[in-house]
């Protein structure tokens, strides 16, 4: 590897494995883009996807410069956003709830709706404290002085983390979409709605559980 790349190219594996290992690890995002993707599709849980990998990349460019120093050193403001967080989970599951058989698994979503699960999966991002946190406690231990800047490094570094994350949650969708479509066709109607707004609900619960400090 050439010596102008950034990172030492000897934390490049233990830094992906971990990353994958922290992603392939149960969480709100795995448990959110999966009802997604079983619920609406791969198309709709693909636009989810989308806007989990922007909410999570604007978090490692605020870690990069340092930014979110500042949420984690006021815990009332890391609460704030834990809270504001989990009530939006909370508000996803009661609109599933409400329109509980108004969408059909096999119904294309529209581009408006596409949209709405981009914006849905970028503001749940933003509003999970536990990926500034991760970008906190994580980069720097993988960042070395004798190589490029650290802010170099560490947005080549986070580079590498969205790009897994991007890889393992498409995953995640397809493999729901396809597994799910079956379950979610016996079930139709009402019943699937308010089986996805009981799932979102849970992972509500679950967020608040994980961001605990």
């Amino acid at each position: 590897m050439s010596a102008a790349f950034p990172v030492d190219p000897a934390v490049l594996l233990p830094f992906l494995v971990a990353v994958s290992l922290i992603e392939l690890t149960p969480g709100p995002n795995m448990g959110w883009l999966a009802l997604v993707g079983m619920g609406r599709g791969r198309l709709a849980g693909l636009a989810a996807v989308a806007g989990v990998t922007l909410g999570l990349t604007l978090w490692m460019v605020a870690a990069a410069f340092g930014l979110t120093s500042v949420l984690l050193a006021f815990p009332w403001l890391y609460q704030a956003v834990r809270w504001a967080g989990v009530a939006f989970l909370l508000w996803l599951a009661w609109e599933a709830w409400a329109g509980a058989g108004k969408v059909s698994p096999d119904e294309e979503p529209d581009r408006r709706t596409l949209g709405g699960l981009f914006l849905r999966g970028l503001t749940g991002n933003l509003l999970n404290p536990k990926a500034a946190v991760f970008y906190v406690a994580l980069l720097p231990t993988f960042i070395r002085p004798d190589r490029a800047s650290p802010l170099v490094q560490a947005l080549t570094l986070g580079g590498l983390h969205v790009a897994v994350s991007v890889v393992i949650h498409a995953l995640i969708v397809l493999g729901a979409a396809s597994a799910g479509a079956v379950v979610m066709r016996r079930m139709q109607g009402v019943r699937a709605g308010r089986a996805m707004a009981a799932g979102i609900a849970a992972v509500a619960v679950w967020m608040a559980w994980t961001t605990r400090t």
